[in-house]
């Protein structure tokens, strides 16, 4: 009787898991309608008031993202003054809307990665897993990859979709 043979660990492939990309705490928000006169209006003395009066010291090594949910106008100094405010305590500020602050830091990260340990091997990015990782993140894991992989595919190493492959 012949013994069990595991193909899929034996044809070298690599696999990529994009979950592990995504941000692990939540992205701290600051909504800057908090600080304008009845959430509208800014008003530069009262603006800097009450940024005085806020504790700041409870976005230590938070990923913070600066917005204003309503229709305000705002201009741009507000959202620097902000960013003086958390500068040496949060880990990152953004701007946008908490979604938008999310892909940011989801795209950091992968740019992040070593890719050397990619380079010439078969890699398949994972399909599937317990979370949803969105397109943009493929995206950008292919973006990078492609270039130095021998084929890239997608989904799982025992049924896979051919997406690159070096010519």
């Amino acid at each position: 009787m012949d013994a069990i043979q595991n193909k899929v660990a034996e044809s070298g492939l690599l696999t990529l898991d994009l979950e592990v990309f995504l941000p692990t705490t939540p992205i701290q928000e600051i909504d800057l309608k908090q600080f304008l006169f009845m959430e509208m209006i800014l008003k530069e003395k009262e603006f800097r008031e009450k940024l005085e009066q806020h504790d700041w010291i409870a976005y230590t090594n938070q990923d913070v993202v600066v917005f204003c949910s309503n229709d305000a106008i705002v201009p741009m100094w507000a959202f620097m003054l902000i960013t003086t405010k958390l500068s040496g305590i949060a880990k990152a500020v953004f701007t946008g809307s908490p979604n938008e602050a999310i892909k940011q830091r989801v795209l950091d990260n992968i740019r992040s990665m070593d890719i050397g340990c990619y380079r010439d091997k078969r890699v398949v990015i994972k399909g599937c897993g317990e979370k949803e990782v969105p397109a943009y993140a493929y995206a950008e894991a292919t973006v990078l990859l492609s270039p130095v992989v021998k084929s890239l595919m997608y989904g799982e190493p025992c049924s896979t979709v051919p997406v690159y492959k070096r010519k």
